[in-house]
């Protein structure tokens, strides 16, 4: 099959012939329909997170069953399904509590000795990327790290819902259990930001304030939900914020990834307000917060993949988009065939767009 490869950071991927293997009992192997381009993989793509190399990157993917593992009952061969990279395994602590999305149990790997589940084209190892790879033609992967959806869903906008709506809409109901009514601030209006802006929305905030650096993205907000626009190039987004709240939002997200704004974040805060960081801040760099906010029971959190219990979440996802309550249709900004990933990448350094997603063609 043929696959981006990663072979060293700061280098462009590369297309490759990759060896795929066949699936074992817990394990399903699905022909890939389209990958969303996400921010988080150019965090790997950039060396700004490390990890072991030659890899195939992408996590955001719908596609199609093409084959089940003999003990696989939650999927059949032709099922239409989305993938999320918190595979789960069932019955650790975090499982049993309903925290699917926490869960780091080795279960839904392959263990030393088995053969791995890429191969490069002279049978060496591939790594595989969060359980998943999905830069690639076809994907091996465990049955708990996808879910079948309804076949009138369109898989190119049903691979968004795999990690940029899951990821925003979980923040805003699960992790941050926005309620109607409440004010919102998000920071950044890329993929994820936009999600949660429409999340809010969906939640009933009475007041949504979108914040970034690019004109072309406050205006996209607007269409999701926003009900209010700060351009963080021309002025303090702080002081914008609680001018225009009269002291602060009761929630803040921040889906960048920077000590800036995790600190601009919490700095925003009405009295008992929670700011929830959403993106992924560079390891080893350090927030800075005053401690006597913390007597005004101000509250700062994190967010992993929006606290989802996706087997649950994603087909109801589907259902709004179907309904009409999900906007799905304006977060791409443009198909693209694997032969153009390194174009997208670039886009998403520049800020461009809101998200591209690669189609494959079977």
């Amino acid at each position: 099959m043929k696959a981006a490869v990663l072979h060293q950071p700061k280098t462009p991927l590369v297309i490759e012939d990759v060896a795929i293997g066949k699936p074992g009992p817990h394990e399903v192997l699905l022909r890939t329909a389209a990958v969303g381009v996400c921010h988080s993989d150019l965090h790997f793509l950039d060396g700004a997170y490390p990890f072991p190399m030659p890899v195939v990157l992408g996590h955001e993917a719908a596609g199609v069953v093409e084959q089940v593992g003999s003990e696989v009952r939650t999927v059949k061969p032709g099922d239409h399904v989305i993938t999320c990279l918190s595979a789960y395994c069932g019955h650790c602590e975090h499982c049993l509590t309903g925290h699917l999305s926490l869960c780091v149990e080795p279960d839904t790997k392959r263990r030393e000795g088995e053969e791995p589940r890429l191969l490069a084209a002279k049978g060496a190892p591939m790594n595989q990327f969060l359980n998943l790879s999905a830069f690639a033609e076809q994907m091996l992967i465990h049955e708990h790290a996808l879910v079948a959806i309804r076949r009138d869903m369109p898989l190119d906008r049903a691979a968004l819902i795999g990690c940029a709506v899951t990821t925003g809409m979980g923040a805003v109901i699960h992790t941050a259990r926005v309620s109607p009514g409440e004010t919102v601030a998000v920071i950044g209006c890329g993929g994820i930001g936009l999600a949660t802006i429409n999340s809010a929305a969906i939640a009933g905030a009475g007041r949504i304030i979108a914040i970034d650096r690019v004109p072309g993205k406050l205006e996209l907000a607007r269409q999701f939900g926003a009900t209010d626009v700060i351009n963080a190039a021309d002025v303090d987004a702080v002081e914008a914020v609680r001018e225009l709240t009269r002291g602060g939002v009761h929630h803040a997200f921040e889906a960048i990834g920077l000590k800036q704004t995790a600190e601009q974040a919490f700095s925003m805060l009405r009295r008992g307000g929670t700011a929830t960081v959403i993106g992924m801040i560079a390891p080893g760099v350090k927030i800075e917060i005053k401690g006597t906010d913390f007597l005004a029971e101000k509250r700062i959190q994190g967010s992993m993949m929006g606290s989802n219990r996706f087997p649950v979440d994603m087909p109801r996802l589907v259902d709004f988009y179907l309904s009409g309550k999900l906007k799905l249709d304006e977060l791409i900004s443009r198909r693209m065939p694997l032969e153009n990933i390194n174009e997208a990448f670039d886009e998403l350094r520049r800020g461009e767009l809101a998200r591209s997603v690669i189609m494959f063609e079977h």
